[in-house]
């Protein structure tokens, strides 16, 4: 932003073949006055302080009448006041500011324009073009009531931190996050209260490729309360159909329980809460699937 203000200001000096040089010396003048009290907005011109007959061609160049001057100066105070404030979010695309849902947003919204929002969400952060987010703002803005249009329960692993994947912000979604993304007693509660009480129009079970919870449930492992857990999973893996090596050196196969688990998360929500299932039922929620790949960064919406 500065780089652009500074090219408009080096314009200025490009002056007609008839501005004398006590002309140039009071333009500088004047302009150097102003530069000072900007000092946090602007650096220092490389050509500021040599003699006006020193100065780079740069500077020295085709505007010619006082007018022209006058609109660019004006033009470049223009750009540095919106650069101090932040404004050029809405000059420069892709640099829009995600705003905390309001519970007129929310409200408003179908649990198939949900759907959509976070798909649009996840393919901002796909190809880099993910919105600006001020999370002291949206903090503040949601310190006072929370308006989510989404819970998510997703796997435990550091790599799908679903919040940053569907490109959502504060106040925007629950998430649950439990090792291979099971259905427990806690979760089913915790998802009832986001739907039922809080009103989030969708329950999005997101599962996760080269899971570690899945190979683990595959191979058998054995580790304290983890056992347990990994037992949920394993259900999954008889249900996979699948022609090749069925174990957990196999990536293909492992992505493919993972899948199935994700299915069958779902198919245990509905069968465990009557409050989701109702819900469900009356078109109020939609439960869906997904998948994440870790190469690439797509969320795959399961059918």
């Amino acid at each position: 932003m500065k780089l652009a203000a500074y090219a408009l200001f080096k314009r200025c000096f490009g002056l007609a073949s008839s501005v004398t040089h006590a002309d140039l010396r009071d333009r500088r003048r004047r302009l150097s006055r102003w530069f000072h009290r900007q000092q946090d907005l602007f650096v220092s011109l490389p050509c500021w302080g040599l003699p006006m007959d020193k100065l780079p061609d740069v500077c020295c160049g085709s505007v010619e009448t006082d007018g022209q001057r006058r609109t660019l100066l004006k033009s470049a105070l223009g750009f540095a006041a919106v650069s101090a404030i932040g404004g050029l979010q809405w000059m420069v695309p892709g640099l829009a500011e995600a705003a905390t849902l309001t519970k007129e947003q929310r409200d408003a919204m179908t649990p198939d324009q949900v759907i959509a929002m976070l798909k649009e969400g996840n393919e901002r952060f796909r190809t880099g073009k993910m919105q600006e987010h001020d999370y002291l703002k949206q903090k503040r803005i949601s310190a006072g009531g929370q308006f989510p249009a989404a819970v998510i329960l997703s796997c435990i692993d550091s790599r799908a931190a679903a919040e940053i994947i569907l490109d959502t912000g504060i106040g925007d979604a629950f998430n649950g996050r439990v090792a291979g993304n099971i259905a427990n007693d806690d979760l089913l509660g915790s998802m009832e209260f986001a739907c039922a009480v809080a009103g989030a129009k969708v329950v999005l079970v997101m599962g996760h490729t080269a899971c570690g919870a899945v190979k683990g449930a595959i191979d058998g492992a054995k580790l304290g309360h983890l056992t347990a857990l990994l037992d949920k999973i394993k259900p999954a893996i008889d249900a996979t159909q699948f022609s090749g090596d069925r174990s957990g050196k196999n990536d293909a196969f492992v992505d493919a329980v993972a899948a199935t688990n994700v299915r069958n998360t779902i198919n245990e929500i509905r069968q465990r809460s009557d409050v989701l299932a109702g819900l469900e039922k009356d078109g109020k929620i939609k439960i869906v699937g997904s998948m994440y790949h870790l190469v690439g960064g797509k969320v795959e919406f399961l059918d």
